[in-house]
């Protein structure tokens, strides 16, 4: 987390490379909370307008609330009042733009899904280091991205950084959503409703009706149908199939197993 005393990185609106962007975004997100809002937000406009202009702004004046309203406007994509870091990426022009070679490489959240279940290789729940560079590394050449071996290492450490909050070389499945596009990332979704391990075990019990150890698309879409509603979430039929046909993208040929739907429900995960 950024200090207030700390001097703001330098905007510059010619390219960035990823080091300097996760600079950039731990500087401005000074509560480490994954936004950049409030007065983080007027300070980073701020910042940009000056870089733009070559001089100094003046945040009381009407003129750079109307600009701010209007840039909002064209970045803030879910019209939530915040940047978050996948908006940040549109903003800054980041060297080779390694958040949007993501999203050439993973454009939706069924796919991402999937990549996932490729790269967590020992099914942990996780994607560890060493497991994150494979990803990164196929992501690289899918976008048709020349780089060498110390491109790429820069890029792991850089997503480590951006998301491995505590350290410990890993990453969940809802950390790495945050680089989905806002309106394809579904865990967003479930953010409000994650469920404890007993209530997330009494839950699988429930729907796994025949009692196989494992939950189909069937059962899935009663178990979906029922959270949203229980949870009164806006989501219609529409929504809930491709929350569905995300989730059963880490299934085993059809068979959702209780560790698969366990780390997109459960809070706290016992993995």
């Amino acid at each position: 987390m950024a200090s207030q005393t700390q001097q703001p990185p330098h905007l510059r609106l010619a390219e960035i490379t990823a080091t300097q962007f996760i600079e950039i975004w731990k500087h401005f997100d000074m509560d480490g909370n994954g936004y950049i809002e409030g007065k983080e937000l007027e300070n980073f406009f701020k910042e940009l307008e000056t870089a733009r202009r070559g001089a100094g702004v003046d945040p009381s004046h009407a003129a750079f609330k109307e600009k701010m309203k209007e840039f909002m406007a064209k970045f803030d994509k879910n019209a939530d009042g915040r940047i978050e870091m996948s908006e940040l990426a549109q903003i800054l022009p980041t060297e080779e733009n390694f958040l949007l070679c993501f999203r050439e490489f993973v454009g939706s959240s069924s796919e991402f899904m999937a990549a996932w279940r490729r790269y967590d290789t020992d099914r942990s729940g996780y994607i560890e280091s060493n497991e994150l560079k494979g990803f990164l590394s196929d992501l690289l050449k899918r976008a048709n991205r020349n780089y060498d071996e110390k491109k790429l290492n820069e890029y792991t450490q850089t997503i480590l950084k951006m998301f491995d909050l505590n350290g410990d070389g890993k990453l969940g499945l809802s950390e790495m959503a945050r680089l989905l596009p806002v309106e394809e990332n579904f865990l967003m979704k479930f953010q409000g409703i994650r469920l404890t391990v007993k209530e997330f075990d009494s839950l699988f019990t429930l729907y796994d009706q025949d009692g196989n150890g494992y939950i189909d698309e069937q059962e899935l879409d009663a178990l979906l149908k029922d959270l949203c509603d229980k949870n009164k979430m806006d989501v219609d039929s529409t929504g809930v199939g491709g929350y569905k046909k995300s989730i059963m993208a880490l299934s085993d040929g059809g068979k959702l197993y209780r560790t698969e739907l366990e780390i997109v429900l459960c809070r706290d995960s016992a993995l």
